[in-house]
């Protein structure tokens, strides 16, 4: 197999491996609000997993790994014995909270095709909260131990992580509340195109946003991702295999992973250690690991995805990817460039976690797939190289970037 030599004596294996299939598990054809699902988590995981087959023109016995992230309950060796796999060869979890490996399950896939250790790889995110309660609710007890027991007491939770973020960015740089709202009022109108988002047929406004109530000061009701039941996957192969399959080809061109010097596992560490606290926990250099392996700038991508439990989450990673510079976050939303249709990169063009559903951010892998394949609702003409970030603001996190 060819590899690309990055200058460092690394190699990655640029378009050698291609995503063949995507698929969900709905409900009537949709994503649900949490606790309506009739189905369990791990049906769910089975049914996404076979559609993804269904959609690739790939019998599920030939199958043969499974990487997820989040502490996905669904292991691989039992999802390998529900879909009837022929054999198991690898089964693969991205250590990290919360959806920051949501693009790290691909990249593991990635890897694992591209060295031989195995042929066809579903990576997966299943999310059934009515069956196994809220994800990220505090279950502190009379006692908590590591970082638990610096933020338990304080109440701080992650509404009130990205508020503290998002207000340092307004006072450090200007950014306005009616920025924030931009970026939601844009994920709400991709959603009212999109029949599978629990967000269909509820459009908003920015006035809608400036109204809608403070929940974390200064973000607002409409500022926040959604809870949701269901689950999605991609079906992972190399180019040449997928050659053979249904679908065109989607090519992966790479994938990275990191965290910022001293972040560990507590969204406060990086800027304890001196990082800026108007950003993310992404300065350890993701996103241009990412680009060198691509061998592209930013100029390059057509349209993004962008991981959101908040807006302000959103516009400090348009920053941190390069799409604009830092603190020119609010002049690049109020330009209109992420927009459909007239912008330079329209983002989030199913909905995202705001409004067509949150299952950990993986159903934005499977609207970068749509949006190479020409299929999305909200299709971006002309795409050729989508990006999708993962989940700004835990640790570690990840992105990757596919093309047509």
């Amino acid at each position: 197999m060819a590899t690309a030599d990055l200058g460092a004596g690394e190699w990655y294996p640029r378009d050698k491996v291609c995503i063949a299939g995507i698929g969900e598990g709905l409900e009537n054809g949709k994503y649900m609000r949490w606790g309506r699902a009739t189905k369990s988590e791990f049906q769910l995981a089975c049914e996404a997993a076979l559609a993804a087959c269904e959609d690739a023109g790939l019998d599920s016995a030939e199958v043969d790994g499974f990487c997820s992230y989040a502490n996905d309950r669904n292991g691989g060796p039992r999802l390998s014995a529900a879909l009837g796999c022929n054999e198991l060869k690898t089964s693969v979890m991205q250590w990290g909270g919360g959806a920051g490996g949501g693009s790290g399950a691909v990249m593991n896939a990635v890897h694992a095709v591209a060295c031989g250790s195995a042929n066809y790889i579903i990576a997966f995110r299943s999310l059934c909260q009515g069956q196994f309660g809220r994800f990220g609710q505090s279950r502190a007890g009379q006692r908590a131990g590591g970082d638990t027991a610096f933020q338990a007491p304080y109440g701080v939770v992650p509404q009130r992580i990205c508020a503290m973020r998002a207000r340092r960015h307004m006072a450090l740089y200007g950014t306005k509340s009616e920025d924030f709202g931009r970026i939601a009022v844009q994920c709400y109108r991709a959603a009212n195109r999109n029949p599978r988002a629990v967000m269909y047929g509820r459009p908003i406004t920015l006035e809608d946003h400036q109204n809608s109530r403070m929940i974390a000061d200064p973000l607002r009701l409409y500022d926040f991702c959604q809870e949701n039941d269901g689950a999605a996957a991609v079906l992972i192969t190399s180019a040449e295999r997928a050659r053979d399959l249904k679908q065109r080809p989607v090519h992966i061109l790479a994938a990275a992973s990191g965290n910022q010097y001293g972040a560990g596992d507590n969204p406060f560490r990086a800027e304890m250690a001196g990082g800026n606290f108007g950003s993310s926990v992404r300065g350890g250099g993701v996103a241009q690991r990412l680009y060198e392996r691509a061998r592209i700038t930013p100029d390059d991508i057509d349209v993004a995805q962008i991981y959101e439990d908040s807006t302000s989450a959103v516009l400090i990673s348009l920053e941190e990817h390069g799409f604009c510079k830092v603190g020119e976050g609010g002049a690049y939303v109020q330009s209109g460039a992420i927009d459909w249709p007239n912008g330079s990169c329209p983002i989030n063009t199913s909905g995202g976690n705001l409004a067509e559903a949150f299952i950990h951010g993986f159903e934005l892998q499977v609207e970068a797939v749509r949006q190479m394949r020409g299929t999305s609702t909200m299709q971006v003409e002309g795409a050729e190289i989508g990006l999708v970030a993962s989940a700004p603001g835990v640790t570690p996190v990840t992105d990757m970037l596919v093309r047509r």
